[in-house]
């Protein structure tokens, strides 16, 4: 599957949720959130334009990025469409009220059914790269999530889990550190790569309270693009 697209727009498809405050935008694996140095054009400037074209708004369109995903991480993020937005978003962000869950393919079926891992994760600057450490580091910092394992294939397992601390390739390197590297994650001990360079690890839930509404919100999605693996289980019964 090849995931990189060529428009300078988002595909309509992608967008989940939208009021007059904030969108949510369904991520495909191949995007950036914000520019870097690549020089990629970032899905912030991507929905800057959509939304320029589609209401047909003169001058600039603001568009706040108020958390990210790993570029070969696929799912749900939320962009600010006002300034007052973006500074209650990164409140709730810093009180650590918005709830992620995320659906991840692993092709090792793990030890435990369901388990809360805790681990010490440090970052290496040089390779981009975190390991999680079963007892406290020098500088690491403490992760922890919940996963459950919800379904199985002949080959792969899917995972659902929730994330309580946000750290660097969290995810990615607890699960590697149980023997249960992401399908297509070279990087944390994958075997080999997915065509396109995307990793099986997809942000599929998030709740909080609207800061500006104050209404409760659970949006829900799973990839965007078409894949073989993610085809197989969303067409499953899941327990999500």
């Amino acid at each position: 599957m090849n995931t990189k697209i060529n428009s300078t727009s988002i595909w309509p498809e992608q967008i989940v949720y939208e009021d007059n405050h904030i969108m949510i935008v369904n991520k495909l694996p191949s995007e950036i959130v914000q520019g870097d140095k690549t020089g990629d054009l970032p899905l912030s400037e991507k929905i800057k334009q959509f939304i320029k074209v589609r209401d047909n708004k003169p001058g600039n369109v603001f568009c706040g990025v108020i958390h990210r995903l790993d570029r070969p991480v696929s799912g749900l993020i939320i962009f600010a469409k006002t300034s007052k937005a973006l500074s209650r978003f990164n409140e709730l962000f810093r009180e650590k009220t918005i709830k992620k869950t995320y659906l991840a393919v692993v092709k090792n079926k793990p030890p435990k059914i369901s388990h809360k891992l805790i681990h010490y994760v440090l970052k290496n600057e040089k390779t981009n790269m975190s390991k999680a450490h079963v007892k406290p580091v020098a500088n690491g910092l403490m992760a922890e999530l919940d996963y459950e394992l919800i379904a199985s294939s002949d080959n792969y397992h899917l995972l659902k889990i929730n994330l309580h601390t946000g750290r660097h390739h969290q995810i990615r390197a607890q699960l590697a550190a149980i023997g249960c590297p992401i399908k297509g994650d070279l990087k944390y001990g994958f075997a080999r790569t997915n065509d396109g360079g995307f990793i099986h690890l997809h942000s599929y839930q998030i709740s909080f309270t609207h800061p500006i509404k104050d209404e409760p919100l659970t949006i829900k999605a799973f990839p965007v693009t078409s894949d073989a693996v993610w085809n197989y289980f969303s067409k499953m019964d899941l327990p999500l």
